[in-house]
């Protein structure tokens, strides 16, 4: 989600925010902005985008694992922090569509979203090589698009979702996968509610695939990783695609295209009715009603 802001400064430089490195056959691509719990700018998806182009292009690497340094997996698209940069020029990779910088209104969201949130996902799901997101700590609304473009999510115990953009009058994140990971009532539920789910609910919901100690997270997912890459490199390609067009026949693709609109709609509604697209939310109030819900769900 994205609003324009007034008179907005150069970004900050924060240096690597996406590292890379390379295990054998494995490539750890790594989110590296903890200070901000991983908050997803344009600048980290692009440098995601190259790292994922890395990985690709390297004949050797046969599995990709996707981390995120600190406490948290991640919290998200950065709606709030000193390096917000959704006033960047960036070159179009994902979609084929002009660039949103000085567009107006609906136009900028629309563009900018269709390129850098559900573009770039789709894009990462076409990954013709292996994913696995290492997930710990928080993965909430545009992180759990990222973890859902991986084929498979292994989750710290301590890990826990949500997608609370429904707070904002919004129908959920950009890639709208939920009533295909979570099924429509879970998916409805979450959406309704905005609740946290932890990870033991996920992986009974079909959503992750492994749970384990926080302490043995990167060594399971490695041994995991391990185990893929002894098999055949275009045989697991081939593979991948057969389950991602079974699941487009099941109609994954069409409902995101579909309720991507509802999406866009709902923010042209709020910023027709209220301060901005986002509902009047930001970072600071978001984090308040979820700890507030919270507290009020388990009576604390």
């Amino acid at each position: 989600m994205t609003t324009a802001a007034s008179a907005p400064g150069p970004v900050p430089d924060e240096g690597e925010v996406v590292t890379y490195e390379r295990r054998g056959p494995i490539a750890i691509v790594t989110m590296n902005r903890p200070d901000y719990r991983n908050a997803q700018n344009s600048v980290m998806t692009y440098a995601l985008d190259a790292a994922f182009e890395r990985a690709v292009e390297d004949a050797d690497v046969k599995v990709i694992v996707l981390a995120g340094n600190g406490k948290h997996f991640s919290a998200g698209h950065d709606i709030g922090t000193p390096g917000r940069d959704h006033h960047v020029e960036y070159d179009n990779k994902a979609a084929l569509w002009w660039d949103h910088v000085d567009r107006p209104g609906g136009d900028q969201r629309f563009a900018r979203e269709l390129e850098v949130y559900l573009g770039m996902c789709r894009r990462w799901r076409e990954l013709p090589k292996p994913t696995i997101a290492m997930v710990q700590g928080a993965c909430i609304a545009g992180a759990m698009m990222l973890a859902w473009v991986c084929d498979m999510i292994v989750a710290s115990e301590d890990a826990f979702f949500s997608d609370p953009v429904v707070r904002m009058g919004i129908p959920g994140v950009e890639y709208f996968a939920h009533p295909w990971v979570l099924g429509p009532r879970r998916a409805k539920e979450v959406l309704y509610t905005g609740d946290r789910f932890s990870a033991e609910q996920a992986y009974e919901w079909g959503m992750v695939n492994r749970v384990v100690a926080r302490d043995e997270l990167e060594s399971h997912t490695m041994e995991l990783a391990e185990k893929i890459s002894a098999m055949p490199q275009f045989g697991l390609a081939l593979t991948k695609k057969a389950v991602n067009q079974c699941e487009d026949l099941m109609g994954l693709r069409a409902g995101m295209d579909s309720v991507f609109g509802l999406h866009h709609f709902a923010h042209a509604h709020n910023a027709e009715v209220g301060a901005d697209s986002l509902g009047g939310m930001n970072a600071k109030s978001m984090k308040a009603t979820a700890t507030t819900a919270t507290a009020q769900k388990y009576g604390k």
